[in-house]
């Protein structure tokens, strides 16, 4: 059931521990480590799913991320559709986490970035986002496609202004949060 949750500060807490353990097992192979997603920006309601990018040199061979991540108990997910990252969810009995191993400089590793800094530094944008998450999940409390579906208007409508706030500020990303 899709449940959206009042910010909790402990998001970033918990992060912030996943992403040294993260760091440990992967060493350079990660060349960033960063907490992506709604629980990336302070005030802004979320599932509460800790979304994790781990951005590496290649998304080929899968070994040198798949099985450090393994070892720590991800499961890897290799018939996740979307071809532009690796897909890893939490250990078993474990909160929810998601891991998603994108290319370094790839138009899918830049945009969650730009997207999470845009909203940190505008936070006008939080309140409308968050009405429309829980308008949607109470619209599609079984169906995650469905409300993933009916957010994507917002979020292009989002990143069109995030792109323009880049590009007026020479946005880069900031270093790596882990």
């Amino acid at each position: 059931m899709i449940r959206i949750d009042s910010y909790d500060p402990a998001w970033a807490n918990r992060f912030t521990e996943l992403g040294l353990s993260l760091r440990s097992a992967l060493g350079d192979v990660a060349v960033r480590i960063d907490h992506i997603g709604s629980t990336a920006v302070p005030g802004l309601a979320a599932k509460p799913i800790i979304d994790i990018q781990i951005s590496v040199s290649s998304l080929e061979p899968v070994e040198p991320f798949r099985m450090p991540l393994e070892a720590l108990g991800y499961v890897y997910r290799p018939d996740n559709p979307e071809r532009t990252k690796r897909y890893f969810r939490e250990p078993p009995g474990t909160p929810r986490t998601h891991i998603h191993v994108r290319k370094l400089g790839s138009f899918s590793q830049q945009f969650p970035l730009l997207l999470r800094d845009y909203l940190r530094t505008h936070p006008e944008e939080l309140p409308p986002y968050e009405t429309l998450k829980r308008s949607l999940a109470a619209q599609h409390p079984d169906d995650r496609t469905a409300y993933t579906n009916a957010k994507l208007p917002w979020f292009w409508q989002t990143i069109q202004r995030a792109d323009t706030w880049s590009q007026a500020t020479g946005w880069e990303p900031a270093p790596t949060d882990a």
